[in-house]
């Protein structure tokens, strides 16, 4: 009864994490511009954490490098299972601009599997949103399968 609860609660109301891994900033921007009241990306029942520890879904943003890609290899193995990663811009998918640097080791599927991209540069609110939500049926279907 009690593991019924919880495994409801996370799904209908997943906690999310964003983490930037380093860029110019354009789709952090976008992500935070996707908790004003304009956007209202809460009303699908998500809460922004900061703490891996309670963190349903991590939201990755900017390219990985040889410095960060501990970090979030780190913050993704501090999350409960089951969890979901949603890598937004074109620097997550591929390492867009910089991907050719020295230091750049690519997209964030290079360090942690990823579920759903988002696509843009910088990406869009919407799309970011659009994401978020294919993130939360994805989260929502691995926690019917832990169950």
């Amino acid at each position: 009864m009690f593991k019924s609860l919880i495994k409801n609660s996370r799904a209908k109301s997943p906690w999310i994490m964003h983490f930037d891994c380093g860029s110019c900033n354009g789709c952090d921007i976008e992500v935070l511009a996707c908790l004003t009241p304009l956007y209202d990306v809460e009303r699908f029942g998500v809460v922004n954490v900061g703490n891996p520890k309670h963190a349903d879904v991590l939201l990755v943003t900017g390219t990985v490098n040889h410095r960060n890609k501990k970090v979030l290899k780190n913050l993704y193995d501090q999350m409960p299972e089951p969890k979901a990663v949603i890598a937004i811009g074109a620097c997550g998918a591929t390492g867009g601009v910089f991907r050719d640097a020295y230091n750049v080791v690519g997209g964030v599927d290079k360090v942690i599997p990823v579920d759903v991209y988002v696509p843009g540069c910088p990406a869009k609110p919407e799309a970011i949103i659009d994401g978020v939500v294919e993130g939360l049926k994805k989260f929502q279907q691995k926690v019917e399968q832990a169950g």
